[in-house]
């Protein structure tokens, strides 16, 4: 083959090649071109609860709708408030997030709370040792007996005691042969008797005990320990065949047929209950319903539970409150009328107050309030939210997360946050100032721009423009003239 020849057959094999390779990738290209994806729906980028199937303009701002493209998230179109976010409802669901309107409350609620049972310190009765002594036997009257009057508890013998008991049997002795001769008596035994029965009863013997003596006229080795009234035993401090100090508490016995229940309150809970307010009682295990009644005396301050303690009085009928026993109340309370919304909803930081705002379906907004009293789980709002608001009331905290990662500590909050003026800082940010989107200025029309007080204001759209003209001081921080003012003539005296 010659040299002409040779190189024909290697330009024919380049050419084909060439040839191969654009045929083999046009269909690539031709596919690339001409695949498009489907349009599910045109949405407004800031408020994702107005949907369109045809593209527009969004009727609220002016701007125009963005579509959603099939297998895309409609979340990405949108541009909310600093600090707003979009939740889907399955994730609302997931993360357990439910809302309730904003109320105005009528001047009175029910307030319900938690109160222990406790033996009424008026009818509580303490056995105390009156003498040193040894408990010889004890009846079977441990803790929450219920005893009756002159009952037999236990019986202990005393040296002192049988010392004061010879000397009251012969006072008795005296006064019978003084008896059989009227004209010796002059009262004087009959005293001396008095003298030696009111020691005995000092030192612990009971009426009953007392009139078995004074008939017998026998000297008894043991001292009885009888109960005082109808009762319930709450303590028994003593063994058999222990050996007693004077002044040692024997036994404890309380009349519960009236009781005082102590009411956990918090606030100003307490200043709405005045005495003799009556108070729905419910033992809840035994499905029991009684009522108390507010007593005179004020609540105390418990540091351990930083409640106050109100304290109730309540008949007890048939015994069914006993000391420790926890139950539940019930009553109506003033309270000044207003906004209120569950304690639940507010998150205090310690710096400010939030909740959040459902302010479109799936999208949430974090808005400042000022909180007055608490009442009964509720807490009066008395700036920052308006009647029929959604707030979130369950879910909160992990919308506060979602909301700190997704945006920067929100150094504004939306205009529309009942007309809160934008700081410095966000201006910074390239924000709307009247809805609080952001702006890209690259893109940004030159149409929508205003000067106020030598700074200039960019807007989305001519409605948010127009809002700003009517009302300029609303929405534009003038402090931030005075700022750059002030450091301007702070760098000249510094040069």
């Amino acid at each position: 083959m010659n040299k002409t020849a040779a190189v024909g057959a290697t330009l024919l094999i380049v050419i084909g090649a060439f040839v191969a390779g654009r045929y083999t990738g046009k269909p690539h290209s031709i596919a690339a071109q001409s695949g498009t994806r489907r349009v599910l729906y045109y949405v407004d980028p800031m408020h994702p609860a107005y949907r369109s199937d045809n593209p527009g303009i969004a009727p609220d701002c002016g701007m125009p709708l963005e579509p959603v493209y099939e297998g895309e998230d409609s979340t990405a179109k949108l541009q909310l408030p600093a600090g707003a976010v979009s939740i889907s409802a399955e994730k609302q669901q997931l993360i357990g997030v439910r809302v309730e309107p904003v109320e105005k409350n009528s001047g009175s609620r029910m307030i319900r709370t938690t109160g222990r049972v406790e033996a009424d310190d008026n009818r509580v009765y303490r056995l105390m040792a009156a003498t040193e002594g040894w408990v010889q036997s004890l009846q079977n009257s441990p803790a929450g007996t219920i005893v009756k009057k002159n009952d037999l508890l236990a019986m202990f013998y005393s040296r002192e005691f049988r010392n004061v008991e010879q000397a009251y049997l012969g006072s008795l002795a005296s006064l019978e042969r003084l008896k059989k001769a009227p004209e010796d008596a002059n009262g004087v035994g009959d005293a001396n008797l008095r003298i030696n029965e009111e020691q005995l009863r000092a030192l612990g013997m009971g009426d009953p005990q007392l009139k078995d003596l004074a008939k017998t006229h026998q000297l008894t080795r043991y001292v009885e320990i009888t109960s005082p009234i109808d009762g319930i035993v709450l303590e028994r401090s003593i063994s058999p065949m222990q050996r007693f100090d004077k002044g040692a508490e024997l036994y404890r016995i309380a009349d519960l047929t009236k009781v005082w229940i102590l009411a956990d309150l918090f606030g100003e809970e307490g200043k709405e209950l005045r005495p003799g307010t009556k108070v729905k009682v419910t033992v809840r295990e035994l499905a029991k319903t009684i009522y108390a009644t507010v007593s005179e005396n004020p609540p105390l301050f418990d540091p351990a539970s930083r409640t106050l303690k109100l304290r109730l009085e309540a008949d007890n009928p048939g015994l069914v409150l006993r000391p420790d026993m926890f139950v539940d109340l019930e009553f109506n309370a003033k309270v000044p009328a207003g906004l209120s919304v569950p304690q639940e909803a507010v998150l205090d930081s310690g710096l400010r107050k939030i909740v959040y705002v459902e302010t479109s379906e799936g999208v949430f907004e974090p808005r400042p309030v000022e909180t007055g009293a608490a009442y009964g789980g509720s807490i009066s709002v008395t700036k920052g939210l308006t009647a029929g608001d959604e707030v979130v009331v369950s879910g909160n905290f992990l919308i506060d997360s979602e909301s700190r990662l997704h945006s920067a500590p929100p150094a504004f909050l939306s205009a529309r946050t009942h007309g809160a003026e934008p700081s410095p800082t966000a201006m910074a940010e390239n924000r709307d100032p009247v809805c609080g989107m952001k702006l890209d200025l690259n893109q940004a029309q030159s149409s929508h721009v205003e000067k106020y007080h030598g700074e200039l204001f960019h807007f989305c759209s001519n409605n948010c423009q127009k809002k700003f003209q009517h009302e300029p001081g609303k929405y534009a921080d003038v402090k931030v003239g005075k700022a750059s003012n002030s450091s301007s003539r702070r760098s000249q005296i510094d040069d």
